[in-house]
């Protein structure tokens, strides 16, 4: 039997067709479903039509292969939230995941610092940034994180190992607790690591040692305790900030080894003699600041020779003893010189207070018996509480004279005699000396507050990996209460 189609017939049945293959097809059961009933429904169309006309069932194979192609195009959908490209590559979803497991263990966010941590775009989540892989820059990975002062309370997850292309990382002023996590070991491209002002505990955490590009390490103000170990004197590190925690060991003599040019190390409870070993880190040391960790001993008689480069030596609030070298007056770059609240005693020599930047010299509360005219030249001097005479505001003759009858021994290995209590002793913890507020900036910090504010960070650098320049120490401003 012949089936005569007429022109508008045909016209018709492509109109249908048209029609159709418009259709939306909302998901993969219905583009499936809808695909085999339009099969069918064509199947029995292209059986009449290649009877007919051969044109007419290409134009019903055409249908069949747009049908085919919507379908393909509802799975890949369907699959595109959880594929790498959703999230701009492989290692940016890495990125995803490790930041999203760190937000969950947020307490608290009081500033809501982390509020816009949602989606799958990571670089612009505050406090991240983005850069080129430094192996392929073709290639989007998270360089740097920077959540200084936000004050977020949580700890920090294994997951964070999934960002090992991380150049810094600055987490200062927040309220972090717990231990630093073994996978740090996989950040071997951190430069900067600011873990200060913050609540992490335990002794100090090794995974610090496999960070070999690693310059700047501060972990101030935390509750760290134990051994200094002496391998952290072997990194090579430029800047080292390990003040206020609870370390109580003594400083090793690997000292000697470290290259930084900022070595500060104030407020814990140390013990044992003061390091010669520092005399060998001339070649870089800048600044060293080993205030109040309980150091005795002398100071060596050749220190200044080999620190030659330092601009600020502060060794106040110990029990070193003896009289101050003669060679200090090398250190042709000091600027900042404070032994106050020691055992020093005797004349101080010329040279010192002769050094051409020398403009902070403070020296009170210790035995100093003379003071060389050069010493009125500089511009900010406390010379309060010494055996200086015919001085105002000086320790009592009485004093004087039974300390200077028996002065300590440079032996610090074993018990020298304690000398008279002084007439203004230290206490065990710091508090500020009643001296006037000098113009200049004091060198020495005040008492740690119960929120202690840390100075804003002496380093500065975007990522990826930017270039060093030695930071410049400077005392925390702690209001007073």
């Amino acid at each position: 039997m012949k089936y005569n189609l007429k022109p508008t017939m045909i016209l018709a049945l492509w109109v249908i067709f048209s029609l159709l293959v418009s259709l939306p097809t909302p998901s993969l059961e219905q583009s499936s479903s809808f695909q085999q009933s339009s099969s069918n429904r064509t199947s029995s169309s292209q059986q009449t039509t290649v009877n007919q006309n051969g044109s007419s069932f290409q134009r019903s194979s055409s249908f069949n292969r747009t049908s085919s192609s919507s379908l393909n195009r509802t799975t890949t959908f369907q699959q595109l939230p959880n594929s790498p490209a959703a999230f701009g590559g492989v290692r940016l979803q890495n990125a995803h995941t490790a930041l999203q497991a760190w937000k969950k263990t947020f307490t608290s966010d009081p500033f809501g610092f982390t509020s816009n941590w949602v989606g799958n775009d990571v670089c612009i989540y505050q406090g991240i940034f983005c850069a080129p892989a430094p192996d392929n820059a073709k290639v989007k990975t998270v360089a740097g994180i920077d959540l200084n002062h936000a004050t977020i309370s949580g700890s920090l997850p294994d997951k964070l190992g999934l960002l090992p292309d991380l150049a810094l990382l600055h987490l200062s002023s927040n309220k972090f607790g717990g231990t630093i996590p073994t996978s740090f070991s996989r950040f071997k491209l951190l430069f900067e690591l600011d873990l200060s002002n913050n609540m992490f505990h335990g002794p100090f955490p090794s995974v610090l040692f496999n960070l070999p590009s690693l310059k700047f390490l501060d972990i101030r103000y935390n509750q760290f305790e134990g051994v200094i170990p002496p391998a952290l004197f072997n990194l090579k590190l430029d800047a080292l900030f390990l003040n206020n925690n609870k370390f109580s060991s003594s400083l090793p003599n690997t000292i000697g080894n470290s290259p930084v040019s900022v070595l500060v190390v104030a407020n814990n409870n140390l013990k044992g003699c003061f390091p010669p070993e520092i005399s060998k880190m001339g070649g870089t040391l800048q600044e060293v600041i080993l205030m109040n960790i309980g150091l005795k001993g002398c100071l060596p008689t050749s220190i200044g020779a080999g620190l030659n480069k330092v601009t600020v030596f502060d060794v106040s609030l110990n029990d070193i003893t003896g009289t101050l070298p003669e060679s200090m007056g090398k250190m042709q770059s000091l600027e900042q010189l404070n032994i106050a609240h020691n055992k020093f005693y005797g004349e101080i020599p010329t040279s010192i207070c002769s050094l051409p930047k020398l403009a902070n010299f403070t020296y009170a509360y210790n035995y100093i018996t003379k003071e060389p005219n050069q010493c009125f030249m500089i511009m900010d001097k406390n010379d309060d509480n010494n055996c200086l005479d015919f001085w105002m505001s000086q320790k009592s003759p009485t004093e004087c004279k039974a300390f200077l009858a028996n002065p300590p021994s440079c032996n610090c290995a074993g018990n020298p005699p304690r000398p008279v209590s002084r007439s203004s002793p230290p206490p065990a913890k710091y508090t500020t000396p009643q001296v006037p507020a000098p113009p200049r900036q004091p060198l020495s910090p005040p008492p740690k507050p119960k929120a202690p504010q840390v100075p804003v960070r002496p380093l500065r650098a975007p990522p990826p990996p930017p270039k060093y320049n030695a930071p410049k120490y400077t005392t925390p401003h702690v209001p007073h209460n």
